[in-house]
């Protein structure tokens, strides 16, 4: 707990219950941490017995007018979005549109292929579970870096080893995913994760920053060691407007960031982690099937405790 808060300013921190707390308050504890780290502001959601118990935020959303950081406030949550963009393939692989062992050259747009093992397919389970051999070298913010007809450097994009053989954690294939999800679904990647997962769970959020209460953003900062000084990051909610509005369907979908990008409260990413708990179903709404919902938890191996979007962690918190 103590390191998460020394990386991440602005924390945002999501807890499982299983025991009784300890006998000083909890609040405490927190307030002692951000005395102690370099810290803004943190919000905190606790689940036990299936439900919230515990929701609290402590410090700020904006350092500049001291504005308190409240429950309703919302964050940019970085790669915890990766698990959206899963749980929307997985509704498709439901819904039989998609195969998880279905080859991404069919599905993207473009040919994937890693060059030094090009008769060795690359699947959507190898996207998801990052076993692609695909890096980020190259950026992962458009579908051009991996496309061999639009990057004289498509090559650089992919390692040494064999797809499926090896794990490398990788954004583009999350922003590749998020593609496939938009051209086979048929609607747009913001739209369908809010149609699809976020409304039916009445959760606030989205990956598109244009269609939220920006009142509500938590601020994101970096952390300067030799100037003890906290610097916005204001590129963590950039609207990218003139993206959107030259926006091209099954192409423009790293825009919305599948891999980084929602924006969701502590509270409502407790909601949709219920959903997984319970395995896939909600306040009697299903979003996805229990069998697809195993999958995305399934660790990829004992060493990587990575499933398909979700990272297992049994020892974080003491």
């Amino acid at each position: 707990m103590k390191n998460l808060l020394r990386w991440i300013p602005a924390a945002f921190v999501f807890c499982f219950l299983h025991q009784s707390s300890a006998a000083q308050p909890i609040e405490e504890k927190f307030e002692a941490m951000l005395k102690e780290q370099p810290t803004v502001g943190i919000s905190v959601a606790a689940i036990k017995d299936g439900r919230i118990v515990y929701l609290h935020s402590f410090g700020f959303k904006d350092l500049e007018t001291k504005t308190p950081l409240s429950n309703d406030d919302i964050f940019r949550i970085a790669s915890i979005s990766k698990s959206f963009t899963s749980t929307g393939i997985m509704q498709l692989v439901d819904k039989r549109k998609l195969r998880l062992d279905d080859d991404v050259s069919k599905l993207a747009g473009c040919t994937i292929r890693n060059p030094k093992f090009p008769d060795k397919i690359i699947t959507l389970r190898m996207l998801l579970s990052h076993t692609s051999s695909i890096n980020d070298s190259q950026g992962y913010f458009d579908m051009i870096a991996i496309n061999p007809d639009k990057n004289p450097d498509w090559a650089k994009c992919y390692n040494n080893y064999e797809p499926g053989t090896n794990y490398q954690y990788c954004n583009y294939n999350y922003n590749i995913a998020g593609t496939i999800l938009e051209r086979i679904s048929g609607e747009r990647f913001d739209h369908y994760i809010t149609k699809h997962i976020l409304a039916p769970l009445g959760i606030y959020g989205g990956f598109n920053v244009n269609d939220l209460d920006a009142s509500r953003f938590a601020h994101i900062y970096n952390y300067n060691k030799d100037s003890a000084a906290f610097i916005l990051s204001p590129a963590a909610y950039a609207p990218r407007k003139e993206e959107i509005s030259n926006y091209v369907m099954g192409e423009s979908t790293p825009v919305f960031s599948p891999a980084g990008g929602m924006k969701i409260s502590a509270g409502g990413l407790a909601q949709y982690m219920m959903m997984h708990m319970k395995g896939g179903k909600q306040s009697g709404i299903r979003i996805i099937s229990r069998k697809s919902e195993r999958e995305i938890r399934k660790p990829l191996s004992e060493k990587e405790h990575y499933g398909l979007g979700l990272l297992t962690n049994p020892d974080l918190i003491p």
